[in-house]
């Protein structure tokens, strides 16, 4: 499963795989960023670390959905 990082920059927001130096996505605000990943990963397995504005981490997201290791609410 391959990694990503969703942080602020000073333009806006991007997508970064970890360990990578370029953005695989760009966005003017976060949530433009979030509603577009769905399809972005379409056929992948990913984890998503979403980052505040201040860069502390927010949550995680598995796509697709189905591939979360857990099953808990939280």
């Amino acid at each position: 499963m391959d990694n990503y990082h969703l942080s602020p920059t000073s333009e806006g927001w991007e997508l970064k795989k970890a360990g990578a130096d370029r953005a695989a996505k760009r966005a003017a605000t976060k949530q433009e960023l979030l509603s577009s990943l769905q399809e972005f990963f379409a056929g992948k397995t990913v984890s998503v670390k979403v980052h505040k504005a201040d860069g502390t981490l927010e949550e995680e997201r598995t796509y697709p959905r189905s591939a979360d290791p857990r099953r808990t609410k939280g």
